[in-house]
């Protein structure tokens, strides 16, 4: 599949996957989004995200204006609607991002590329901290998956939770390993040391 047929933003994918759901405005998308607690996957935080994006699939034919719908006060509230063009490319969005992994560019992984400049006792600090920060993200998946077994949700709608203990699982574990690295002497290096050493230009 072409770089084309992934999604601009997951926010963008998520929206297009409401409207198959039906007609509706942004406010709802927004809220939807925050009561099934995929405000863990897309990054709404921003109250005008959804709406900038709205607007790009708009102008790129992907949704459009259902109807107007008047209110008692304030401005007419816009509903949208899924285009053909914007089922398509859902589908193929869908389709790209299960097959095949995305070239991602994460923050901590860009970290790790350049921790050789400071320290090993900070970076040991510093990863302890966040082996307890990835240990409470495990705590409250696992309340929330409790709470979707009382609610007999089906596993289908629980499977990001799912991915997302499985890799913070993994990156725990890394990260426990590294620490212990570092406090026994295995891993360490000198800053000055590796900065003298690199060839020249």
């Amino acid at each position: 599949m072409t770089q084309n047929s992934r999604p601009r933003s997951p926010l963008a994918m998520v929206l297009l996957a409401l409207l198959a759901e039906g007609p509706m405005h942004a406010y709802r998308m927004q809220q939807l989004i925050k009561t099934r607690r995929k405000d863990d996957v897309v990054n709404v935080a921003r109250s005008n995200s959804v709406y900038q994006t709205i607007e790009r699939l708009l102008r790129d034919g992907l949704i459009e204006v259902h109807e107007k719908l008047v209110t008692d006060s304030g401005p007419a509230r816009i509903v949208y609607a899924l285009t053909d063009a914007g089922s398509d490319a859902l589908r193929r969005w869908m389709d790209a991002a299960l097959a095949t992994p995305a070239r991602e560019f994460p923050e901590f992984r860009a970290v790790l590329a350049v921790v050789a400049i400071t320290g090993p006792d900070l970076v040991r600090d510093r990863l302890e901290e966040r082996a307890a920060a990835l240990e409470a993200v495990l705590e409250r998946c696992g309340r929330e998956v409790l709470t979707a077994r009382e609610w007999d949700l089906p596993r289908v709608v629980m499977l990001e939770q799912e991915h997302l203990v499985a890799v913070t699982r993994a990156e725990l574990e890394w990260v426990r390993g590294v620490v212990a690295d570092l406090r026994s002497g295995v891993l360490t290096w000198d800053t000055a040391e590796l900065l003298a050493a690199r060839p020249g230009e």
